[in-house]
C-alpha cells in the first residue's frame, strides 16, 4: 500500500534533517516528483502521497479537513514526527506495517483455485455487493461517485464471483502508481481487501492478491505495496508465503470514530459497565490517562497534565458532598428547590396509617419511594388506596427506613441531563411494556423483553419480576399466568426507570426553553456539575412540568448520540477539547 523508503544510511551519520530536507531526499530518490501536492480519492476516503507536499503543515492542514465519514490516509511520509507536531490531538501514526512484494521475488500458484472467477467492478449492482461485503467486514463503503477517475490516475475495484450462484465473495482496489503520480520506480499498491467470512471457497483472498499482481507485472510495474495490522498474524503469515516484505514508511491518519481502535489502543483490560465505558473511552481518544480503580463498581481514575479526577461513571471528584447529599435526600433536594420556585409534588414523610391516610384523601393518589435511593429501587406510583399505600411503604423501608409520599401528577418522564449547567441531552423515558402474542403468558413475555433489554444494555436493564410489576399488571386486570391477546401492548412497570427495562426517546432538539431554565436553575441551585434531573410534563415541548427528582450519577451512556461523554471529559480536562468542538 505505501512505501519509498528513506535511505537509513543518510539518517545515521548524526544529521538532523530539517523536513524540507528529507523531502528533498525523497523527491531525490524518486527523480521527478510533481510539481504540486498529489490526492487521490479512493470512494472511502482520499490518499495524500506525502512526498509531494513541500511543508509539514500543507500535509497536516490536508488531513484535518477530511470529510465526516470518510478516511484519509497520508503515505510516504518523509518526516511523521513534524506533521504530527502540528497537529498533536488530531492526528496519528497509523500503527499498521507496510509489506512490498518486488515482482522479481513474485513465484506463481502451484495449485489451482477452482469456483469463482475475478473480475472489475462495473455496474451499480456490482458496487451495491462489495459495500455490502464491506459493511459485512467492519468496513467503509465506498461512494462511486466520489473515486478519482482513471484516466487521472485514480483507483480500479476487483471483485471475486461465485461462479455457482454469481454472489460477490470477495473485492480488493488496486492502484497504479504510475498514473497516479508518476512514480518512476514503476509501483503499485493494494487497498481493501475484503472475503466474505460466510464464504466456503478456499483462496479468495489470496487470488485477488495474485491477481494485482500479475495485473500490474502485465502493465510493466516492479512492485507491489499493501497495509496490514500489526497484529493481523494470519493476513502477515500468507503475505509472507507470497514474498511480501517488511518496507520502513510511514503513514499519517487522522483521529476519529472510524480509527480510534487505531489511536488508543485496546484500553482497560476490565469489563466495566457501558456508563463507565462510555466516559473511559472518550477519555482514551483524547490521550487522557486510565485507571481502573473497581471495575464492578464503575470506579475509575482520569489523568491528564498533572490533573487527577476519580470517577464512579458520571460521578466525580468535581461533586462536592453536600451536593451529593442535597441529590440523595430527597426531602433536602425538595427544600432547596422549593426555596427557588421550582415546581414539584406535595411532599411528607411517611408516618402513622392514620397520617398516610390524610394526606391520600388530600390528594387522591400518591407515590411512594425511600427518601435516599436511586434507580427505581423501592418506588412506587400511582397508590390510589391505603392499604396500597401502606404495603409500599414496606417494601420502600427496604431501601431506606424513612420513606417519602408525594402527590401523583400525570405527565410524561422527562430525564434532562445538565453538564456544566448547561443542557446537553434530554430524553422521554417510557415504562417496561410487553406485546401479546396470543401464546405466551405475562411471565414468559416480561423475562422475554427482560433478556432483550439485558442484552442491549450490557446487563444493566432488566425488568423486576416484584411486587410493584405484580400491582401494575393486576391494575390493568391481568396477573403474571394470563395470556394477553396478539398486538396488544402492556405497560408492566409504573416507573420509567431505564434499569427496570424503561425506554428512551431523544427529544433534546424539541426542549421548551422554560423546561430547559428550570433545569438549569435546578442544577445552579444544588451546585451540581452533573446532573440528571427528572421531570413529569404533558410534552417536552411545552413549558408546564413538576420536577421530581435530581440525579447525581446519571447514566451518560442512555443519550447517544447526544455527546454527554464529550462534554463531561470537556468539563473535567478542558485543556483536552478538540479545536473547534463545543
Amino acid at each position: 500500500m505505501k512505501a519509498h523508503p528513506l535511505h537509513s544510511q543518510r539518517l545515521l551519520r548524526g544529521q538532523a534533517p530539517s523536513y524540507q530536507r528529507l523531502q528533498a531526499r525523497l523527491a531525490e530518490d524518486h527523480r521527478a516528483p510533481p510539481a504540486s501536492p498529489q490526492i487521490l480519492h479512493c470512494g472511502w476516503g482520499r490518499l495524500l502521497l506525502g512526498h509531494t507536499f513541500a511543508e509539514p503543515l500543507s500535509l497536516a492542514r490536508e488531513l484535518l479537513d477530511e470529510r465526516p465519514g470518510e478516511r484519509d490516509i497520508a503515505l510516504y511520509v518523509a518526516a511523521p514526527q513534524q506533521v504530527l507536531a502540528q497537529a498533536p490531538q488530531q492526528l496519528f501514526l497509523d500503527p499498521s506495517d507496510t509489506l512490498r512484494l518486488w515482482f522479481t521475488d513474485y513465484r506463481p500458484a502451484r495449485r489451482a483455485f477452482r469456483g469463482f472467477r475475478i473480475r472489475r467492478v462495473m455496474s451499480d449492482a456490482d458496487w451495491l455487493a462489495v459495500n455490502q461485503l464491506y459493511r459485512c467486514r467492519g468496513m467503509l463503503p465506498v461512494d462511486q461517485d466520489a473515486i478519482t477517475p482513471r484516466h487521472q490516475g485514480g483507483p480500479v475495484y476487483w471483485l471475486a464471483e461465485d461462479e455457482r450462484d454469481g454472489q460477490v465473495i470477495g473485492a480488493v482496489m488496486g492502484l497504479n502508481h504510475q498514473k497516479a503520480f508518476h512514480d518512476p520506480e514503476g509501483g503499485a499498491s493494494l487497498w481493501c481487501l475484503a472475503v466474505d467470512p460466510q464464504c466456503s471457497r478456499p483462496g479468495v483472498g489470496e487470488v485477488l492478491v495474485r491477481h494485482l499482481v500479475e495485473h500490474f507485472m502485465s502493465r510493466g510495474l516492479a512492485y507491489l505495496d499493501l497495509s496490514v495490522l500489526h497484529d493481523n498474524l494470519q493476513a502477515k503469515a500468507l503475505y509472507q508465503r507470497l514474498g511480501f516484505r517488511e518496507l520502513a514508511t510511514f503513514a499519517i491518519k487522522r483521529k476519529n470514530s472510524i480509527n480510534q481502535t487505531l489511536f488508543i489502543g485496546p484500553g482497560p483490560e476490565e469489563d466495566l459497565n457501558p456508563y463507565a465505558r462510555i466516559i473511559v473511552d472518550e477519555a482514551l481518544r483524547r490521550g487522557i490517562e486510565v485507571q481502573v480503580d473497581d471495575a464492578e463498581g464503575g470506579l475509575f481514575s482520569l489523568s491528564h497534565g498533572g490533573r487527577r479526577i476519580r470517577c464512579r461513571e458520571s460521578l466525580s471528584d468535581l461533586t462536592s458532598a453536600v451536593s451529593m447529599t442535597l441529590c440523595q435526600d430527597k426531602r433536602l433536594t425538595h427544600r432547596a428547590l422549593d426555596r427557588v420556585g421550582i415546581r414539584q409534588p406535595a411532599q411528607r414523610l411517611a408516618g402513622e396509617d392514620a397520617d398516610n391516610a390524610a394526606f391520600l384523601a388530600e390528594h387522591g393518589r400518591l407515590v411512594v419511594k425511600p427518601v435516599n435511593g436511586e434507580q427505581g429501587q423501592g418506588v412506587a406510583v400511582d397508590l390510589r388506596t391505603p392499604e396500597e399505600v401502606r404495603e409500599a411503604i414496606a417494601r420502600a423501608e427496604h431501601f431506606d427506613s424513612r420513606v417519602l409520599l408525594e402527590s401523583f401528577h400525570e405527565g410524561l418522564d422527562l430525564r434532562v441531563v445538565l453538564i456544566n449547567y448547561e443542557v446537553v441531552a434530554a430524553a422521554i423515558r417510557r415504562p417496561a411494556e410487553v406485546v401479546g402474542d396470543g401464546q405466551r403468558n405475562l411471565r414468559q413475555l416480561i423475562e422475554r423483553q427482560s433478556r432483550r433489554r439485558q442484552a442491549a444494555t450490557g446487563g444493566e436493564s432488566r425488568i423486576p419480576l416484584d411486587g410493584e410489576t405484580e400491582r401494575t399488571l393486576r391494575a390493568a386486570g391481568y396477573g403474571y399466568d394470563d395470556v394477553p391477546p396478539a398486538g396488544q401492548r402492556l405497560a408492566v412497570r409504573r416507573t420509567a426507570n431505564l434499569h427496570t427495562g424503561g425506554t428512551l426517546e431523544d427529544v433534546t432538539s424539541i426542549l421548551h426553553p422554560e423546561l430547559a431554565a428550570a433545569s438549569i436553575l435546578a442544577a445552579r441551585t444544588l451546585e451540581i456539575p452533573v446532573v440528571g434531573l427528572d421531570l413529569l410534563v404533558p410534552a417536552a415541548d411545552q413549558p408546564e412540568y413538576v420536577l421530581i427528582e435530581a440525579n447525581e450519577r446519571v447514566g451518560l451512556a442512555n443519550h447517544q448520540p447526544q455527546p454527554t461523554a464529550e462534554r463531561f471529559i470537556d468539563l473535567l480536562f478542558p485543556l483536552s477539547r478538540q479545536p473547534g468542538g463545543h
